[in-house]
């Protein structure tokens, strides 16, 4: 138990950095496909959609892709500092998002970078162009693991006992 309440908050600070990294690195590099930039990030993907006209799809992108990670993020640190603990302690439902909403995020995660995987296996098998991962997949898979590594941990902790 010790070790765990000591990796706790190094994980709690790698999470977000990660995602943060995973949203402006570049996910992917494209050679020979001419409608993307060479190396685009996950921010320049969804600004990319909007601005070629799919927006209902860009706004799905981001919402599944940036908005909920961060509100899951946000939603374990909190639950880690036990601000949650002490609204539910006064009768509140501070933790009512974390135990029913944080779950499905979990579920939906790693979605992102299996697509890019099959984009690029796609990419690859078509011939229409050399596809490569890039830091960017790699922090963004790296947070999605840690935030569900936390969300697991945490539900471990706060269970009976």
């Amino acid at each position: 138990m010790r070790a765990l309440s000591m990796i706790r908050p190094v994980l709690l600070v790698a999470a977000p950095f990660l995602l943060a990294l995973g949203l402006i690195l570049p996910l992917v590099r494209f050679e020979r496909l001419y409608f993307f930039n060479e190396t685009p990030s996950l921010i320049e993907i969804v600004l990319s959609l909007w601005q070629g006209g799919d927006g209902l799809l860009a706004v799905i992108v981001a919402l599944v892709s940036i908005v909920l990670p961060f509100l899951k993020m946000i939603s374990i640190t909190v639950e880690a500092m036990g601000i949650t603990a002490e609204a539910t302690a006064a009768g509140g439902t501070g933790s009512l998002f974390y135990r029913r909403v944080v779950p499905h995020l979990s579920k939906w995660s790693m979605m992102d970078v299996l697509l890019v995987a099959i984009v690029i296996a796609a990419a690859k098998t078509t011939g229409l162009a050399d596809a490569f991962t890039q830091p960017g997949l790699w922090c963004y898979a790296a947070s999605s693991m840690i935030s569900g590594l936390l969300h697991s941990l945490m539900g471990d902790a706060s269970g009976p006992k």
